[in-house]
């Protein structure tokens, strides 16, 4: 485009930077409002989350906005379940997430399949008459079950059942 203003691209990016907290506030606009607009941001990304993860919010209780915006500077928003994700991953970590969230974790990891890992791949067969039938079993069956773990609780997948066992 030759009509664009140089730098217009990067002057777009600092601002986006700024507003989600990744980066510090571009020159030339009002401190005071500028603060508001990022912490308004900031609120409506730990409402997101708290739709799709509510015992995670209920877990932090009163404090939830508080501890969402200690943790959520210096990291770009991945939308509420990724956020949420990484906010209960975090608090597990540090041992602060209670039972009711450790068990919304644990069905999210069943859901996904265990994330962070691949299962098993099914066996080679390369060589077998019924190969191409090992390979389709096997894909179904990536997609068919999971198990996600989170403290004391642990979640099963298998179609769409899930089912959810808290360890003593």
């Amino acid at each position: 485009m030759s009509g664009t203003a140089p730098g217009l691209g990067a002057r777009q990016a600092a601002l986006v930077a700024g507003l989600t907290g990744t980066g510090p506030a571009p020159a030339g606009f009002d401190a005071a409002r500028f603060a508001a607009a990022r912490a308004a941001l900031l609120a409506k990304r730990a409402d997101v989350v708290a739709g799709v993860w509510p015992e995670l919010a209920r877990d932090c209780g009163p404090r939830w906005r508080e501890l969402f915006a200690a943790w959520a500077p210096g990291r770009p928003p991945g939308g509420g379940y990724a956020d949420g994700w990484a906010f209960a991953r975090q608090r597990l970590a540090a041992g602060a997430l209670g039972p009711a969230a450790a068990v919304e974790l644990a069905a999210a990891g069943a859901r996904l399949g265990r994330p962070g890992r691949r299962p098993p791949a099914p066996p080679d067969r390369a060589g077998h008459p019924l190969a191409g039938t090992w390979r389709r079993v096997g894909r179904r069956l990536r997609g068919a079950c999971g198990y996600g773990r989170a403290g004391r609780a642990v979640a099963l997948r298998l179609g769409r059942r899930l089912w959810v066992v808290r360890r003593p």
